[in-house]
């Protein structure tokens, strides 16, 4: 145990694995984000909790059954020379349900339904369902980089709890500025948009490296940060 825990070869691997974890959590974290501002305000940080909760349950669980992910990307059928696997499955029907999340919430938004009480709220058990849904997906990509990091269960575990935990401390902040910022949330489903056309893109097997998807990302976030503060000092000034 104490050779495992000076060995600088899984403390690297743990660090980058963390670090990869994180980035990863960023799709989790808009997800939640979006759901969940759909729900009453009360009722709003609960169900952040509860989707992370169950986001760590789910990896830890998957982790702990190697095979059975080895056993998802096995061909269960051959379609005119396609090899279909249960991973290309899970991957395609959590992407088709990210483009009509989003597409959906595009549509509220633009068509003045966001804050009609019955297009603007959902129930809690269905936030739940939808997150629930998600997770799913996310957890599988996510577990998948893992393996392919390190063959080390206690570093992935603990990886995955770590980066976890800063998503925790992060959705509740990040939730609030998504939807106190009408242009950042339109933002935010653009980016929901991506995420689902990438993971159709896996499930075809035509994967798009996700260094592109996050420099797209970071660099529309780049632009509507300057844009916010252009307002912000607008708004100071009076013009």
């Amino acid at each position: 145990m104490t050779e495992m825990l000076t060995d600088p070869n899984l403390w690297a691997a743990f660090l980058t694995l963390t670090a990869l974890e994180i980035v990863l959590g960023i799709d989790n974290i808009i997800f939640l984000s979006i759901v969940t501002g759909r729900l009453p305000l009360h009722q709003q940080a609960n169900a952040r909790r509860i989707g992370l909760g169950l986001a760590l349950g789910m990896r830890i669980l998957l982790l702990m059954s190697l095979s059975w992910i080895a056993g998802l990307t096995t061909p269960i059928a051959t379609i005119m020379g396609f090899e279909l696997s249960w991973r290309d499955i899970i991957l395609g029907v959590g992407g088709l349900f990210l483009l009509y999340k989003a597409t959906t919430e595009i549509h509220n938004t633009m068509e003045g339904h966001e804050d009609s009480h019955s297009a603007g709220q959902i129930t809690f058990t269905s936030a739940i369902i939808q997150i629930v849904i998600l997770d799913l997906v996310f957890s599988l990509d996510s577990v998948i980089t893992a393996v392919g990091m390190t063959d080390n269960l206690p570093v992935m575990i603990a990886a995955i709890v770590v980066s976890i935990l800063v998503m925790l401390f992060a959705a509740t902040p990040v939730s609030n500025f998504v939807n106190r910022h009408p242009t950042v949330k339109m933002l935010a489903l653009g980016f929901l948009l991506l995420i689902g056309m990438a993971l159709i893109a896996d499930a075809a097997h035509a994967h798009i490296p996700r260094g592109y998807l996050y420099a797209a990302i970071a660099f529309s976030a780049l632009i509507e940060t300057l844009n916010l503060l252009a307002r912000r000092k607008r708004s100071a000034t009076g013009l």
